[in-house]
């Protein structure tokens, strides 16, 4: 019994350390890529627009199409779940405000960071997983180049602008198919439903996701890096560290929202 729990508390503390050590190693890479954001031009290495470009087509045009079909969805099925709930207390009219405020507020930013994590945050951790296997960040420090100004700001950059972006257009896909779906159900026209859309929202509500998908975007870009600079033993290793991206970074999108919205409503 003993050394059972001797094991256990063994595994515990190295996988805290192990944790530890990650989160260190990611701080490090976002004062890094911060550093050369900021002082690149004065040190004649500046960030890349090019890149910068490139990284905002692959994360956000090309995220575009699947982007609003899911956020299409998920105004109806709110639209369709507020009505049912609110028609057994006889209040189906205020569904506008909930579904206004649950959007702006919630489901547009964080199905807009689970869609760019899954798909773009896996894509950079797979990108540098497999340079770090063929040691091509190892070559780019012998020819002069830092990793961190030339593989981690550019999408970190990207991200900034782009997630906040693409929450904006999540949340005009959603409220519209959201509208759709009440104007049809109660009998009302479009026009009468933004109106009763903008009365319900404010300037702190949109602020709210935005916000947080800020916060989103440099945790999706920071969590697929380090888990690319740790890959280790070729092609599984990439595949593994590629997963446990996406892992790290829908849990880190879910916690973070969790407290935020916790902290902004006290």
């Amino acid at each position: 019994m003993r050394a059972a729990v001797i094991g256990l508390a063994d595994k515990v503390g190295r996988a805290t350390v192990r944790g530890l050590d990650e989160m260190g190693f990611a701080a490090t890479l976002l004062g890094k890529a911060v550093y050369w954001l900021l002082v690149g031009h004065r040190r004649r290495q500046p960030v890349r627009l090019h890149s910068v470009v490139q990284q905002a087509m692959d994360i956000g045009i090309s995220a575009l199409p699947i982007l609003s079909v899911l956020a299409f969805t998920i105004g109806i099925m709110l639209a369709i779940q507020g009505i049912y709930t609110l028609r057994m207390f006889g209040a189906e009219s205020r569904v506008t405000t909930g579904i206004a405020l649950s959007l702006v507020r919630e489901f547009s930013s964080l199905i807009t960071g689970i869609l760019v994590a899954g798909r773009s945050g896996s894509a950079l951790a797979a990108r540098l997983g497999t340079m770090k296997i063929n040691q091509e960040i190892d070559a780019l420090s012998v020819m002069g180049i830092d990793p961190v100004r030339y593989l981690v700001a550019p999408p970190l950059v990207a991200m900034l602008i782009m997630v906040p972006a693409l929450t904006m257009w999540s949340h005009l896909v959603s409220l519209f198919g959201a509208g759709l779906y009440v104007s049809a159900e109660l009998q009302i026209s479009l026009g009468a439903y933004a109106g009763q859309v903008i009365d319900a929202l404010r300037l702190s509500d949109l602020a709210h996701g935005l916000a947080k998908s800020v916060i989103f975007s440099v945790l999706i870009t920071i969590v697929g890096v380090v888990n690319g600079a740790l890959v280790e033993g070729g092609a599984e290793g990439v595949g593994k560290m590629t997963t446990r991206s996406v892992v790290h970074a829908l849990s880190a999108i879910l916690v973070t929202d969790m407290i935020f919205a916790f902290a902004v409503t006290r």
